[in-house]
């Protein structure tokens, strides 16, 4: 064989590692993962008559619905922030972690017809359903800041500027526990499609059991709903992330801790039984 063809020769079987991650297989099709990236983004919104502007006015929508809701019929206090910009915070972080989950979380069944013609690592559709849903959150992220402008010129809030080094490690973190909880469930599906069914359901309860629309402080001296709330890993991400912007926020290193080791081992796990499921997949999806 002579060099030039030995450079294209794929060779393919089954993995005895179990452990084996196979992401330099992954890191070769980084250019698939930038084509299914655009693909989505593209499909997405082809045929709608607003756009990519849903990608602004539904976190904005719903945010205004939240601070009538939530902020004046419920009367909870949110720190002295504006109720508009602290839900579009905390909108803007917690879609990015959900949609990454519930997304990733239908790979193997709605790619089901694509994985079965031709060969390629299913982990790049599910990286790329990630970059998806951060790419969507820069868009969010444009219309908090400009938000944000208007509430600082006004001396309303005041972001905690030595802390801004940190966001984008916060960002990559809620997406990443995303993609890691997503390929899980995703593997899972294949022999149980029940689970399929429960991730709109349990993401929807693991929403109100953060502190998305209301802060962390609101549950001090409630003993230990307080101390489990702590151990929910995405409550660090939130509260850090509206510490940063919005100067406002409970920062627990236990917490930042356990948030760090959940996503490690959500990415660890999902990753493993991913690689290990795609084998065999297409005969019981």
């Amino acid at each position: 064989m002579s060099r030039t063809e030995d450079n294209y020769h794929v060779h393919i079987d089954g993995k005895e590692n179990p452990l084996q991650l196979n992401l330099k297989e992954v890191w070769r099709y980084r250019d698939l993962i930038v084509l299914f990236t655009k693909r989505t983004l593209t499909l997405t919104y082809k045929q709608t008559i607003l756009g990519p502007a849903w990608l602004v006015l539904t976190p904005f929508l719903t945010s205004v619905v939240y601070a009538v809701v939530f902020k004046g019929i419920a009367g909870i206090n949110t720190n002295g922030i504006p109720g508009l910009l602290f839900y579009l915070c905390s909108n803007g972080l917690w879609t990015l972690f959900a949609s990454s989950l519930k997304r990733n979380s239908a790979t193997f069944v709605v790619n089901a017809r694509v994985f079965a013609k031709v060969y390629f690592p299913r982990l790049t559709i599910s990286i790329s359903t990630m970059l998806n849903a951060l790419i969507e959150f820069l868009i969010v992220f444009a219309m908090i800041v400009i938000i944000l402008i208007y509430y600082l010129l006004a001396g309303e809030v005041e972001p905690a500027w030595k802390l801004l080094w940190l966001l984008p490690f916060v960002v990559l973190i809620a997406g990443a526990m995303g993609l890691g909880l997503g390929v899980l469930v995703s593997s899972l599906t294949t022999k149980y499609r029940d689970l399929r069914m429960l991730v709109d359901f349990g993401v929807m309860l693991w929403m109100f059991a953060t502190p998305v629309v209301y802060p962390l402080s609101q549950l001090e001296g409630s003993g230990i709903l307080y101390k489990v709330m702590l151990w929910n890993p995405m409550t660090a991400p939130m509260e850090l992330f509206r510490k940063i912007m919005l100067g406002q926020g409970y920062i627990d290193p236990i917490s930042v801790i356990s948030t760090l080791v959940f996503t490690a081992a959500a990415l660890l796990a999902g990753i493993l039984i991913f690689n290990r499921v795609e084998r065999t997949f297409i005969d019981t999806v």
